[in-house]
């Protein structure tokens, strides 16, 4: 899940305004928060990615995520202040293709990291908050997890501007970076 934290002192940016080069100042001071935690699959003690987790029995992509943000991060986020990018985009010409036509509602909107070897899917959350500044500096290096589950997991803040390069190696992070993108740009966040 894409969580961006925005400092509390930085003016809001009204809608469509930007500085000559098109950045606000909210676009120059918003962070990212990312875990670093051990990957044995991917051959990594400290693999930088976005928060997620797996779905329960009987549960929701959105309820999860809230869930997996308060254990990793700490972040209260009530399921409903949540945004579904996944579910903003909508398919160029209003269809997908022959196939995506014959099985129209079948596929989640999601990301599918490994289509060809897993039925797994990433439906791309995210949420915003203002917070005060002097609470940045205390996420980074933070030690979370649960460590009944047997987590370690060290917190991260980068810019958003860089969150492409810190975070080049995760799938999730790459499609939520994408998803933001376009969809600030089309007006739908």
């Amino acid at each position: 899940m894409l969580v961006t934290l925005i400092p509390d002192d930085i003016p809001s940016r009204p809608q469509g305004s930007s500085k000559a080069d098109g950045q606000t100042d909210e676009d120059e001071e918003r962070y990212v928060l990312l875990t670093v935690q051990p990957r044995i699959a991917a051959g990594s003690l400290a693999f930088v990615e976005l928060p997620a987790g797996m779905v329960d029995e009987g549960g929701t992509f959105a309820g999860q995520a809230a869930r997996e943000i308060e254990e990793e991060l700490g972040i209260v986020i009530p399921e409903r202040d949540l945004v579904c990018l996944s579910d903003l985009v909508e398919p160029v010409d209003g269809g997908e293709g022959v196939e995506g036509r014959q099985q129209a509602g079948e596929l989640p909107r999601a990301v599918y990291p490994s289509a060809g070897g897993c039925d797994e899917y990433i439906p791309i959350y995210m949420h915003e908050r203002r917070v005060p500044r002097a609470q940045l500096g205390k996420w980074t290096g933070k030690l979370t997890g649960l460590r009944e589950h047997g987590e370690k997991i060290t917190l991260k803040l980068v810019r958003m501007r860089d969150l492409w390069k810190e975070g080049a190696r995760d799938a999730k992070c790459l499609a939520a970076v994408a998803l933001w993108e376009r969809l600030r740009r089309e007006g739908k966040i």
